[in-house]
């Protein structure tokens, strides 16, 4: 369906005037289409990932080595979602640990950081499934700016504890009492 501003009313949920390429951690979650469950599945409290889920996972390691300006935090894949956290370094240039990196690469704002993640994963996975352009993604992601070491310790707890809490996580589509879903909240991060 084309965009009609008539009945489509997308607004950003991204902090107004923030600079997202600034130096800082970040915690994101990215949804699966409609939030199928494509990733694999919860036994006994642990995500087990199926070939798609090893995808998102190469995928996402790939993002902590292919960019000079990011580390990677504490991350699950789910069975519908992923859960990460996102360190975007100083981008003025230097040394800052030993690791070999493939090439050296600008330095991305969050979102195309995300863009590219969703982007390289897209296109594995439906080379996987033999589906060219069948979306795996939902579009835009949900982020929360980490502000203090407060707030890491929570959300890396939240994301080591996520799949033990699938039974009863809203993402999870046997929770879903067919209303709208939202991003999470302060208090779920």
């Amino acid at each position: 369906m084309p965009y009609n501003p008539d009945i489509h009313h997308r607004h950003s949920i991204r902090l107004k005037d923030y600079d997202y390429s600034r130096s800082g951690a970040y915690f994101v979650t990215l949804c699966a289409w409609h939030r199928e469950c494509l990733f694999g599945s919860i036994v006994d409290g642990e995500m087990v990932l199926n070939d798609m889920g090893r995808i998102v996972f190469q995928a996402w390691e790939w993002l902590g080595t292919r960019y000079n300006h990011v580390l990677l935090g504490e991350w699950i894949i789910m069975p519908n979602h992923l859960h990460g956290i996102i360190v975007i370094d100083d981008c003025r240039g230097g040394s800052r640990t030993a690791r070999m990196r493939t090439a050296p690469t600008e330095c991305k704002p969050l979102g195309r950081l995300i863009g590219a993640f969703k982007t390289v994963s897209t296109k594995q996975i439906n080379q996987l499934r033999d589906n060219a352009g069948c979306p795996i993604w939902q579009r835009n992601y949900y982020e929360r700016v980490i502000r203090s070491e407060v707030e890491l310790s929570r959300a890396n707890e939240y994301i080591v504890n996520n799949p033990i809490k699938w039974e009863s996580d809203r993402e999870n589509p046997l929770n879903c009492q067919g209303g709208s879903r939202t991003a999470p909240t302060s208090g779920e991060t």
